[in-house]
């Protein structure tokens, strides 16, 4: 069965993680994903373990349903063969600041004149209309920007970064849904348009969702900040031999928790009435559920706590995954054979539908793997893309 954006075209000038993986996304949804790269390609070629040269792990890891074509973009014949294959596009998406993309010519402007129904999404860190449009942007000065790096001093007496990239994947997320919204507006009502997905905007839209609180009217009617979350008690507790996440949440749970607990004679404390005076008196909840968790095995817990249905769970290190039994059954571990790497691990697309399923199509592809054919589909004739390439090595692989 065709996935459910099987027809669509999606041009890639996306490098690192934040655009490559959101790409990534929309190719496992069955979207033709033609990536273009530099003559040096994605830096991400060369980040982390690899088996050769240029097809490192965090490339593999976010690119996969795609096809790679070579262009020199500060060339004019690299950007005219760039506006070539985007008049066959449904979608473009890129990170380049807003001052470099009208530097190179590739602002919104340009594109619709020659295809008005292109969906053109910038993605990078500042929203352009502010103070900090130009300023360079990664994923460390997102976390810092956010508020995230400072939350952290909660439990580490300083900022620090939460050890994933979570301003670009969280971004990459918004990217998908906007384009997505997109091409249905585009369906329903005709026309593309152009898409700004700035990351720190996002990320402060992330973490307001709960630490607004108090500010969240004027005047303030209390500080900002989820008291629940602002707390250094709030952690995975120790248990006889292990560790284990546990959180009674709504009020049954919390009566159960007491009475497997042995300790009945808290049903009545007012500190565990509701959630709003759990809320108030978290600090108390937390430090009373770390002294209790205390006392058995982490088997023994789950045990009694699974049977009460309260939320528990082992904590799971990044090796434990490999094997976890839930991931095994569900088919989320992906080996499959690669024609130079051999046999690689990924995941499978976590979201399933069930007329229209996300597949794995095609291998992470060497630099410039498909130039000459996605040229070709461009309206290339092969004197034209023999001209455009006239050193072999501005093509690793034709």
């Amino acid at each position: 069965m065709a996935g459910s954006l099987d027809g669509i075209r999606v041009v890639d000038l996306t490098t690192v993680i934040l655009g490559p993986w959101a790409t990534q996304t929309l190719g496992d949804m069955g979207a033709d994903v033609i990536k273009i790269e530099t003559p040096t390609g994605d830096t991400t070629r060369f980040s982390g373990p690899k088996k050769n040269p240029g097809m490192a792990s965090l490339f593999m890891a976010t690119n996969r349903n795609k096809r790679s074509v070579v262009l020199d973009l500060k060339k004019e014949e690299g950007r005219e063969a760039l506006f070539k294959i985007i008049d066959t596009a449904d979608v473009f998406l890129h990170n380049m600041r807003p001052k470099v993309a009208k530097k190179l010519g590739l602002g919104y402007e340009q594109f619709e004149k020659r295809n008005p129904d292109l969906i053109y999404c910038a993605t990078y860190g500042f929203r352009k209309d502010g103070p900090m449009a130009d300023k360079p942007a990664y994923d460390d000065i997102i976390q810092a920007a956010c508020g995230i790096a400072d939350l952290l001093t909660i439990t580490s007496d300083q900022p620090r970064f939460v050890p994933t990239i979570v301003a670009d994947k969280t971004t990459g997320l918004n990217v998908v849904s906007a384009i997505l919204a997109a091409l249905f507006t585009r369906e329903r009502n005709g026309g593309g348009q152009a898409i700004e997905v700035p990351m720190f905007e996002c990320l402060v839209d992330f973490v307001m969702v709960e630490h607004l609180y108090g500010a969240g009217f004027e005047p303030a009617v209390g500080s900002m900040g989820y008291e629940r979350l602002l707390n250094r008690e709030r952690r995975p507790y120790a248990t006889k031999d292990g560790y284990l996440a546990v959180l009674p949440y709504t009020d049954a749970n919390w009566r159960d928790f007491l009475k497997i607990a042995g300790r009945d004679d808290l049903i009545d404390d007012h500190r565990f009435a509701d959630l709003s005076t759990r809320t108030k008196y978290s600090n108390d909840l937390y430090g009373f559920l770390g002294e209790v968790i205390a006392t058995r095995t982490t088997a023994e817990w789950q045990q009694v706590l699974d049977a009460a249905n309260i939320p528990v769970q082992v904590v799971l290190t990044k090796e434990d995954l490999l094997e976890n039994e839930q991931l095994q059954a569900s088919g989320f571990w992906r080996l499959e054979d690669h024609p130079t790497e051999g046999t690689i691990r990924m995941t499978d697309p976590p979201v399933r539908f069930s007329k229209t399923p996300s597949t794995i199509r095609r291998h992470q592809p060497q630099l410039g793997e498909q130039s000459r054919e996605i040229l070709a589909e461009a309206g290339y004739s092969e004197d034209e893309i023999g001209a455009l390439f006239k050193m072999k090595a501005s093509i690793q692989h034709s």
